[in-house]
């Protein structure tokens, strides 16, 4: 499913008649639940922390390997 793309274009999200409506690049448009979007948004959330994590230990010289 990945095409190994990365974006940083923010993807908009709006509500409407109960449901969350996302926009993204390369023409992605959802609806979603208001539940499956507040638990996408926390896996969102915990997804970048770890990702910038990552990204900062990258450039440490004492990091385990």
């Amino acid at each position: 499913m990945h095409d190994g793309k990365v974006y940083d274009e923010v993807t908009k999200v709006t509500a409407k008649d109960g449901e969350v409506i996302l926009d993204g690049p390369d023409g992605v448009d959802l609806k979603m639940s208001p539940q499956a979007a507040a638990e996408t948004g926390h896996e969102l959330i915990n997804g970048a922390m770890k990702a910038t994590g990552q990204e900062r230990m990258k450039y440490n010289p004492h990091r385990a390997k």
